[in-house]
């Protein structure tokens, strides 16, 4: 891909909103434990309504584990979220014209929002299913 979408004003004030919002969101989640009681974070209001597991379900705690340098753990909470987290990352800089032009082949093959769609959606339905216990956030 050698398009490159040249950086704007519009990009710079998202990436400077984006910054502090990031710095504070690790922050949070280095200092508050979302396991603990009186947590600053939500639960998830998808599973306290259904009982269900919704493709998030995990995910802050993922993200504790994370800043925490417990890949294991983190792994453990939300394999969708580490695992499709750095594609999709990869994915927007393809957009932006920025992606590494050796993935090129593989990310010019997954890049169809509605694989995504159906992905997260997949995610969800398996990970209540019987058998793939090993799928829903740890204690």
């Amino acid at each position: 891909m050698d398009r490159k979408v040249p950086i704007s004003k519009m990009h710079l004030w998202w990436l400077a909103l984006l910054a502090p919002t990031t710095a504070l969101g690790v922050w949070m989640l280095r200092t508050f434990d979302p396991n603990a009681e009186g947590s600053p974070f939500l639960g998830c209001i998808f599973y306290q309504v259904t009982g269900l597991l919704c493709p998030a379900c995990g995910s802050t705690r993922a993200m504790h584990a994370l800043v925490h340098l417990e890949l294991g753990r983190a792994l453990s909470m939300n394999a969708l979220l580490l695992i499709g987290g750095p594609i999709g990352l990869l994915l927007v800089l393809r957009a932006l014209g920025r992606g590494p032009a050796r993935l090129e082949p593989v990310l010019g093959r997954i890049s169809s929002p509605w694989l995504w769609v159906a992905i997260v959606l997949g995610y969800g339905v398996v990970r209540n299913l019987p058998g793939f216990e090993f799928l829903a956030p740890l204690a």
